[in-house]
């Protein structure tokens, strides 16, 4: 009988199946399981679905690889992983620049008449308006990885910190400035891109 299942019904934090993925490399399949789609689908917004599937796969990869350095301490493994992942998509970042130029050029209008509606379901590659793409290019790699963590993966000051080894109030400057330049492309709707921290 498999004992994975018996595992996740046990509740092990993300830390402790780590460690025993270092004695049981099988056991970070759990890790993948739990979470494969989110890391998918924030390469996805930030990349387009075509690099989606290759930067998922190398972060889980990486991390794989990375697994004897994770440090237990953090019993949850989500920064961490949002941390590989971005920086796997800052060696993309010419592909990103030129995939929210291309659809700030879009002739389609996004439909603002909703403000409530989530940011993450806003900054999706295929949802993408011509104001946030052109306002997103415009950004510096640090400042959109810090919104579009807040944005995207809806993750809070301190775990955006975590996830790009920053202090604290490193994320808060990059998310004011990140905001003041998207102001000026969106309007009052801006503000709902950062309101998560």
């Amino acid at each position: 009988m498999d004992p994975t299942p018996l595992l996740v019904a046990e509740g092990l934090t993300d830390a402790s199946i780590i460690e025993r993925s270092r004695r049981e490399p099988e056991r970070f399949s759990m890790i993948f399981d739990r979470y494969f789609t989110a890391i998918h689908r924030y390469a996805s917004a930030r990349l387009g679905p075509a690099a989606a599937d290759d930067v998922a796969a190398e972060t889980f990869l990486a991390a794989f690889d990375r697994r004897h350095r994770y440090d237990l301490a953090h019993p949850e493994a989500r920064a961490w992983l949002y941390g590989i992942a971005t920086n796997l998509i800052g060696r993309h970042r010419r592909s990103e620049v030129r995939l929210y130029r291309a659809l700030s050029r879009s002739t389609t209008r996004e439909d603002t008449g909703d403000h409530a509606a989530r940011v993450a379901d806003r900054v999706s590659a295929q949802r993408i308006g011509p104001d946030l793409a052109r306002g997103l290019a415009g950004l510096s790699k640090g400042d959109r990885d810090a919104l579009l963590l807040v944005a995207c993966a809806q993750f809070s000051y301190a775990e955006v910190a975590r996830a790009l080894n920053i202090p604290v109030g490193t994320v808060g400057s990059r998310i004011n400035r990140a905001r003041r330049k998207l102001r000026t492309a969106l309007g009052p709707t801006a503000s709902e891109v950062t309101h998560h921290g």
